[in-house]
């Protein structure tokens, strides 16, 4: 019993040795072969970061815009990744022709399992190349996302609301969609509901006074005032002014603040609410409202 369980060790211990012998002899004869493929890949992604982000930057100065340039840029960086790992698998005797028909035979199935991501690379390079809008501009984006735009990549575009939220849309619900694109920019629009009797170019002058209060008003293009409809019991004054971007809510909130001061100094009356309910046209400023408003 004794023997069998020393014969049992020594057998164990001699494959043990055999494979160190093996790991050994295979260190000796590949290690520096395999450590300097592994620096070479190592300095080559470094190189290819470098080339992708230095292609970038030449772009951008010669005026390309950022988001071109950048897309430039990482193609440029893909490239020689692929190429430094051909490289290096050639180091290691590895031929890669196997490799490419492997690659091709499992694309189907891969692109099947990766539709969504794809479709998104497929918008984005789209959005990349027709250039929509850039980075800076202010896009609203089926009539809901709205922002500044940050950043654009091949799967999203990252945009930034007013009150400093991020908002990541995936390209393919960009692309094929409404894209309004107001730039640095937003019109605001102000609809207000005065009685009848009032005068007119009273209540005017009481709106130009208060957009002129608003030291943050586009003044680039000059804000437009005059009766936007007519209604039962009064009429409708339509305001329409510029703000930037970043600015449109607390400006447009700014603005009715000061009209209706300006209104009430003018001695102009709003429109009562005890009048005979009728249906008529949403007076929202919001175009995008569906629920229509009920003027009393």
């Amino acid at each position: 019993m004794q023997d069998n369980v020393q014969e049992t060790v020594d057998l164990q211990m001699q494959n043990v040795s055999k494979y160190v012998d093996m790991l050994t002899e295979f260190g000796i004869e590949y290690g520096f072969q395999i450590l300097g493929a592994l620096v070479f890949l190592l300095i080559g992604l470094k190189v290819a970061s470098w080339i992708g982000g230095r292609v970038s930057r030449m772009l951008e100065a010669k005026q390309i815009d950022v988001t071109l340039a950048r897309f430039i840029g990482n193609v440029v960086k893909l490239i020689a990744i692929v190429f430094l790992v051909i490289i290096t698998m050639g180091n290691f005797g590895v031929s890669i022709a196997p490799l490419i028909a492997l690659a091709g035979a499992g694309a189907f199935g891969a692109t099947v399992a990766i539709q969504g991501p794809l479709s998104n690379y497929g918008a984005g390079v789209s959005i990349i190349l027709s250039r929509p809008f850039v980075v800076g501009n202010t896009i609203t984006v089926n009539r809901g996302a709205s922002g500044v735009v940050e950043e654009i990549t091949l799967a999203h575009t990252v945009m930034i609301g007013e009150d400093g939220e991020k908002i990541t849309v995936p390209n393919k619900e960009i692309v094929g969609r409404v894209i309004v694109n107001s730039e640095s920019r937003r019109i605001v629009q102000t609809k207000i509901a005065i009685e009848n009797g009032q005068d007119i170019n009273v209540a005017k002058n009481a709106a130009v006074a208060a957009l002129k209060n608003v030291a943050e008003i586009d003044q680039a293009q000059q804000p437009e005032i005059g009766i936007h409809d007519f209604t039962y019991g009064g009429i409708i004054l339509g305001i329409r002014f510029w703000v930037p971007s970043s600015q449109y809510f607390s400006l447009r909130y700014a603005v009715n603040e000061a009209v209706f001061t300006e209104l009430n100094k003018s001695g102009i009356r709003l429109m009562p609410g005890n009048l005979m309910s009728v249906q008529g046209q949403s007076l929202s400023a919001d175009d995008d409202e569906t629920a229509e408003d009920r003027i009393l």
